[in-house]
């Protein structure tokens, strides 16, 4: 299969995600199984119910409660699916596919893959026509990324893979020197990656830095500025206030998705071409040594291990949404007389 199907409509299915709007607004996100239902203390609603509906439809549980049912976009699916590692927010994924500049048929790699969470995004952004490189160094977390991708496409494109291993040994053996248009860095150091990187990028492509904290953030740009190959670094974060808006009443929302990352990126210069001088102030500091690095690491910025157990059972969560994607394909090839839903 060359082109998964990326506008899923019609009426709902079985292996269908569906977003479910409750009473007081609860969100409740499921995957339609046959005798499936979704309990709660309103009462009990059967999957169905709601095979057969239009997308926004409206439907009633056995206590009389309504729910409006929703395929989920894409912001949607990614805050409600199965995590093996932490995800990219839709709005840094959606900073990272502008500033990098994404466009159909680019040739992209990331890493690490993490969930999946922008994978989905980069396999918008580059089409059938283009090729996303995902690298991920835990197994688990790839298996959870390629359920999750699965779960929302239908099916796994053939323009994306998943390598295993350290990018900074597996890029040179995988891509040809100056082949690969974008580069999306989320890791610990990037600045380990950033000379395979160089070597892998076609002149003008962009490397693009996700980073936590500042330590983070002043080491990516002092490495890239000190190899000498790329444009001057460019650093920024994202903050998303929403407001709320109802007659005269317009006012900003009391809360707001802050401070989740730093994006840092650079173009590549042409072989042998020298940056421009550009004066800069002194700077008090620009080496690293072992406590700088304790700074970063993920206890001290906040992240938590997930534990083996919950791994494992966030690999069984995705690949059951997977196999039910996986189903409704099929029976949607079926109805439509093709035998293949892979072909």
């Amino acid at each position: 299969m060359t082109d998964v199907d990326q506008r899923p409509s019609g009426p709902f299915r079985l292996g269908d995600r569906v977003q479910l709007t409750g009473p007081k607004g609860r969100l409740h996100t499921i995957t339609l199984r046959e005798g499936g239902e979704l309990h709660t203390h309103h009462g009990v609603l059967r999957h169905e119910a709601i095979v057969g509906q239009a997308d926004g439809s409206v439907v009633v549980n056995s206590g009389g409660s309504e729910y409006l049912a929703l395929r989920p976009l894409l912001r949607d699916f990614v805050m409600s699916m199965p995590r093996g590692a932490a995800i990219v927010y839709p709005k840094d994924a959606a900073q990272i596919v502008a500033q990098a500049d994404v466009f159909p048929g680019a040739v992209v790699v990331e890493a690490g893959v993490g969930s999946g969470a922008l994978a989905l995004w980069l396999l918008r952004a580059v089409g059938p026509q283009g090729r996303l490189l995902s690298f991920e160094r835990r197994e688990e977390f790839a298996d959870v990324a390629r359920a999750n991708v699965t779960t929302f496409l239908g099916a796994s494109p053939e323009n994306w893979s998943i390598e295993l291993g350290d990018l900074a040994v597996a890029l040179p053996a995988t891509v040809p020197a100056g082949t690969v248009d974008r580069v999306v860095l989320d890791m610990l150091a990037p600045w380990e990656c950033i000379d395979v990187v160089a070597d892998a990028l076609t002149p003008g492509g962009v490397v693009i830095c996700y980073v936590a904290t500042a330590t983070q953030l002043s080491r990516v740009a002092e490495y890239l500025r000190g190899t000498g190959l790329f444009t001057e670094p460019e650093a920024n974060e994202t903050m998303v206030r929403g407001w709320h808006v109802e007659g005269l009443a317009v006012r900003p929302d009391h809360r707001m998705v802050a401070h989740t990352g730093f994006l840092i990126s650079a173009r590549r210069l042409a072989p042998g071409a020298m940056p421009p001088d550009v004066r800069k102030r002194a700077v008090r500091k620009t080496a690293y040594g072992d406590d700088d690095v304790e700074q970063w690491t993920p206890g001290a910025v906040g992240d938590r291990d997930i534990t083996d157990k919950n791994l494992r059972k966030r690999v069984r969560e995705a690949e059951r949404a997977a196999e039910g994607a996986r189903l409704a394909a099929e029976g949607v090839a079926r109805a439509s007389g093709d035998a293949d839903p892979t072909a």
